[in-house]
């Protein structure tokens, strides 16, 4: 990778952060800002559109092809602004690292989960800040950020048992004596000024840079950094190190009766400081995937190194296969388990990340679940079925239907089953429109699917949320639902 290399990718990087931006200017109620003054193509601010290279925004009659320049144009707070400069640095920085298409053989066979997860290099689709890392340095990002492929040394932090809170069952690898091990990300060490642990081990960062796969272990690690990713610092809260082992026990049990394989948090920690979890010190243990072909939804979209084509080309086994049959078995795999989920009184929010496609000899076979920080609980319907939810911290309890939707339809239909749509259709010249048809064919069976099917769906408003006084309280627009279209 050289600064030349860098260089030819900042057309695109902008172009692509602008998109997501602009996107959001048109879709949703962004506090000070009058539509009347932003004039640029529609088709560009279609979500998962492809923003063409040298994509342009008029402010007031004047072009913008920088997201940042635009933003300031609008007297937009110079912090989102210089979110969005950052956002579109790291990308151009990873296009660049990213490796020519080889013309070989397809990679899926030669690769790993971790491998799968490590072409995603743009990000979250939707949002402008898909690759904002505030806090790390450039060296950082090279050194740390999963599209850079690097290989880190996790220190294993000795400490008291008194001295930490466990919940869940401490793995005996993580022991020592009478010493609990803490997993510290490299970063978090010396950004917290922290000496270098005896005991180490390689790790790989998944397409979240701080949670870490290590070769040979069953387990992932949910680590804390102080660095603000899309819209959040992603540390490890008190609460999840409550929330995560007991929700882990109730979701696995109920994932069993509605066909969702929920990977684990089987245990979480945090060190006391002054008697209190701290969040920056903390980490989950999670269960990692089987082996086999499971990989987040959001790598399907992404462009494999062997042909630069979407990954979903080459994990599918497509002999005698059409893409919307594929795309019914996909549905198929994902949306009824997860609407009986709803249905019994959990809404996970299952975005590309969380929601993993596990594949039986290169077709749909059940879709995975992890991380549970995002999900909503409902007592009430738990109880109805005989069930009783775990006392939770936070904000994961709810009886509102509509929050309980909204939570899961976001997160699945306007996400992940959106782009997978978008995917196809650039990818084998499907109409979009015969593409949601096969969709439409596959749901129209269990009363709880369509009470999640029909009707507006909703879309988390990344953008005005970013902009909100408090960025981490969801905000949604509606969508037109294409399955009514």
């Amino acid at each position: 990778m050289t600064l030349d290399g860098i260089d030819q990718q900042l057309t695109g990087a902008r172009a692509a952060v602008l998109g997501r931006f602009w996107g959001g200017l048109c879709r949703e109620p962004v506090p000070g800002v009058d539509r009347t003054r932003l004039h640029g193509p529609a088709e560009a601010a279609q979500p998962f559109a492809v923003a063409p290279a040298g994509l342009t925004v008029e402010c007031d009659g004047v072009g913008y092809d920088d997201p940042g320049a635009l933003a300031r144009a609008l007297g937009l707070p110079e912090r989102f602004a210089a979110e969005l400069d950052n956002s579109v640095a790291n990308l151009a920085l990873g296009r660049a690292a990213r490796p020519a298409p080889a013309g070989g053989p397809a990679y899926l066979p030669r690769a790993s989960g971790t491998d799968l997860e490590q072409c995603i290099v743009d990000g979250h689709p939707l949002h402008p800040c898909c690759r904002t890392r505030i806090g790390l340095s450039t060296a950082d990002v090279l050194a740390y950020a999963p599209e850079h492929r690097p290989v880190v040394r996790v220190d294993l932090m000795p400490v008291a048992a008194e001295r930490m809170l466990v919940t869940g069952a401490w793995p005996n690898r993580l022991r020592d004596g009478g010493r609990l091990l803490l997993p510290v990300h490299p970063w978090q060490r010396d950004h917290l000024g922290l000496p270098a642990a005896a005991a180490g081990v390689p790790a790989r960062p998944l397409m979240s840079l701080r949670t870490l796969a290590v070769d040979g272990w069953a387990v992932h690690l949910k680590t804390a950094v102080d660095v603000q990713m899309t819209s959040a610092v992603r540390t490890v809260s008190p609460a999840a190190v409550h929330n995560g082992p007991a929700l882990s026990t109730l979701l696995t049990a109920l994932g069993a009766k509605a066909g969702v394989e929920v990977l684990p948090e089987v245990a979480a920690g945090a060190v006391l400081v002054g008697g209190e979890p701290s969040r920056s010190l903390a980490v989950a243990v999670r269960r990692a995937p089987a082996a086999g072909l499971t990989l987040p939804f959001a790598a399907l979209a992404a462009p494999s190194p062997s042909s630069g084509r979407a990954l979903v080309t080459e994990a599918v086994d497509w002999s005698g296969l059409r893409p919307h049959e594929f795309l019914r078995a996909a549905v198929r795999a994902a949306v009824p388990p997860l609407a009986t989920l709803l249905d019994l009184g959990v809404a996970l929010e299952a975005h590309g990340q969380n929601t993993l496609l596990v594949l039986d000899r290169g077709r749909p076979d059940r879709i995975a679940y992890r991380d549970f920080g995002g999900v909503r609980i409902s007592p009430r319907r738990l109880a109805a079925y005989g069930m009783e939810a775990p006392a939770l911290h936070g904000d994961l309890a709810t009886d509102d239907p509509v929050d309980l939707r909204t939570k899961l339809a976001a997160a699945l239909l306007s996400t992940v089953v959106s782009e997978l749509v978008a995917t196809l259709a650039r990818e084998y010249g499907e109409p979009p429109e015969a593409l949601w048809r096969a969709v439409a064919g596959e749901l129209r069976n269990t009363t709880a699917v369509r009470t999640l099917t029909t009707g507006p769906w909703p879309l988390k408003a990344t953008t005005a949320m970013r902009l909100a006084p408090d960025p981490l309280v969801d905000l949604w627009v509606d969508l037109p639902n294409p399955l009514e279209q």
